[in-house]
Parts: C-alpha cells; sequence; structure tokens
C-alpha cells in the first residue's frame, strides 16, 4: 500500500459524502494496482443505483458545451450528477488537458455536481482505462446520473457503446461528420443523434442526411428507433427536448425490461477487458515469454517458423493464476 493512503478510512469518510474522499478515492482508482481493486471491493455493492450516459463524436462538436447545458436541465429536475470528461493527454508530458474542467467550472459551486477529468493515456477508445472503476465510484456516491464524455477519436470511439445505457452521439453540420460518423460506425451505436451548432445554415440538412441514413437500418417494430435532434449549445436552443430523449431512452429501456439486459452486457464486458488486461500485463512481465521471444524470433524473421507456430510454443508455458 502506497504511504499515506488509509483506504478503510477514506472509504468511511466517503460514505458519509465527504468529496474530498470521493477525489482522493479517483486519484487511487487512477493509479491503478491493488489499492484501486481495494477501493472497488469497497465500493461496488453500493453501485447499480445511476444511469450512465456516454457522448461521443468528433472534436471540436460542442461536446463539453452541451453536457454543461444539460447539467443545468437536469440539475432543475434535482437529479445529481456525475461528470467524466476524458482528456487527451499529452504527448509530451504525458498529462490531461483540462479544458472540459474549466469549461465546466460554472457548475463547481453546485454541491449535486462532481465533474471529474481523466486523462486517456493512450486509451484506444478515446477514454480512460479507469473509466468504468470511476463511474462506479459517482454511482456510489449518490450520482443519479453519470455523463461520460469521449476523447473523440473516430473509429475507436465505439468503445463507449460498452460503458453506458444511452449513448449520444454529437455532430456538427461543418466539415462532413455525418460522412465521417457514418464511416466510423457510429450510427450503429448512436441512440440519440444530436446535431449541434443548429444556427449553421447547413445544419437542418446534415440532420435530414443522418435521419435518411438511419432508415435505412433494419429496426425491428419494437426496437428503440434512434432519434435526431437539432441544438444550439451556445443559443441554449433545443437541450430542454435533448434532455427529455436521454429520458425516454431511458424509459423505454426499463419498460422494454432491456435496462437489464444492458447492465449485463457493460459488467460483461468489464469481467472480460479486465481479464484480458491482466493476461496482456502478465505476458509482458514474463521473463519466461521474453526469452523465447528473444530466442525464436531469428526463425520467424527467416521464414523458418510461422508466427502461429511460435505461438503454440508461447502457450505451453502460459499459465492463468
Amino acid at each position: 500500500m502506497r504511504p499515506g493512503y488509509d483506504i478503510p478510512e477514506l472509504l468511511e469518510r466517503f460514505k458519509k459524502g465527504q468529496v474530498s474522499a470521493a477525489a482522493r478515492l479517483i486519484t487511487i482508482l487512477e493509479n491503478g494496482g491493488i489499492d484501486a481493486e481495494a477501493v472497488l471491493d469497497g465500493i461496488f455493492h453500493m453501485t447499480s443505483n445511476a444511469y450512465r450516459v456516454g457522448f461521443t463524436g468528433p472534436p471540436g462538436a460542442g461536446k463539453s458545451s452541451l453536457i454543461f447545458r444539460l447539467t443545468k436541465k437536469f440539475r432543475e429536475k434535482d437529479k445529481k450528477i456525475g461528470i467524466i470528461a476524458i482528456d487527451p493527454t499529452s504527448p509530451f508530458s504525458g498529462g490531461a488537458l483540462l479544458g472540459d474542467r474549466i469549461r465546466m467550472q460554472a457548475l463547481s459551486d453546485d454541491p449535486e455536481v462532481f465533474v471529474r477529468s481523466l486523462a486517456s493515456r493512450g486509451s484506444l477508445g478515446g477514454i480512460s482505462n479507469c473509466t468504468d472503476e470511476v463511474t462506479d465510484l459517482m454511482d456510489a456516491f449518490g450520482k443519479d446520473l453519470i455523463l461520460i464524455e469521449t476523447v473523440g477519436v473516430g473509429q475507436s470511439e465505439l468503445e463507449i457503446a460498452e460503458k453506458a445505457h444511452t449513448v449520444v452521439v454529437i455532430l456538427v453540420p461543418e466539415s462532413g461528420d455525418g460522412i465521417q460518423a457514418m464511416k466510423a460506425g457510429l450510427m450503429e451505436i448512436g441512440d440519440i443523434f444530436v446535431m449541434n451548432k443548429a444556427d449553421h445554415k447547413d445544419a437542418e440538412l446534415a440532420a435530414m442526411e443522418i435521419e435518411d441514413t438511419l432508415k435505412l437500418k433494419k429496426i425491428a417494430d419494437d426496437a428503440w428507433r434512434p432519434r435526431v435532434i437539432l441544438t444550439s449549445a451556445k443559443e441554449d436552443r433545443g437541450t430542454g427536448e435533448f434532455a427529455g430523449l436521454i429520458e425516454e431512452h431511458r424509459v423505454y429501456l426499463e419498460q422494454s425490461g432491456l435496462f437489464l439486459k444492458k447492465r449485463r452486457q457493460i459488467l460483461f464486458s468489464r469481467v472480460k477487458n479486465a481479464l484480458m488486461d491482466k493476461m496482456e500485463r502478465r505476458l509482458r512481465a514474463s521473463e519466461s515469454v521474453k526469452n523465447i521471444m528473444a530466442d525464436r524470433m531469428d526463425d520467424v524473421y527467416e521464414g523458418r517458423l510461422s508466427p502461429f507456430r511460435l505461438v503454440h510454443e508461447l502457450e505451453k508455458i502460459v499459465t492463468i493464476k
């Protein structure tokens, strides 16, 4: 255990609603390792109450601004909000660029809004490796809604679909975002499509293109049909309707029985990904694997041994304990 981390004491303060304890626990979760596992063990039984909404889309689409507006709308309904803003990691320092937190600074005076920025640290999914754990912590801290904003990095944005009950794709009419969304596969995961900057001259046409594309999808009669909405975060237009669509999707999931199925899919994905991550780290740390790779790669380079045959040799020494 790292010096200065009294996890049982922090958990007790956390359960009493102390924000400082929650912030410290998030730092522990970000650092990973045994301490992070101890924190998750201590809070996991308190989870499964919050509704999780993921926001994805290209950089510059206005995700942070819309989340700011949405938070205001949900607070009017007395919802307790957690916001996780994933920031791109600096390639030079390894630190996150905390622009999202700066933009949302006006929310910090509200004790029922908890904003936390996390560094993506090279994760290809536009999210942080500890996003799930931090979401759990905000859930256990009593938040009703947790809003998760991805970096916006192209095709790998699809990972957010494994972490949220409702997936929102935010686009803007310029730069051909609609076409990019189709190429990236975002059309397959979005429950709500938001065409932001509604005052732009091409906004309505771009929204119609998205709607036309969605009509080509084969959707069962009783399935959720993705919605398309025009908004302007700058002018606070359409944000009330936007908040209503999120609630409408939640009601649909609950009434159709898909909410529990979605939760189970999220948890299954977490266990699978955690297992794969642990196996990868164990393989990277294995001296036996390193030695065989060093001895046998020349055979692969020179065509005497196929990559698959080398993998079969490595499998013989790999065990899961």
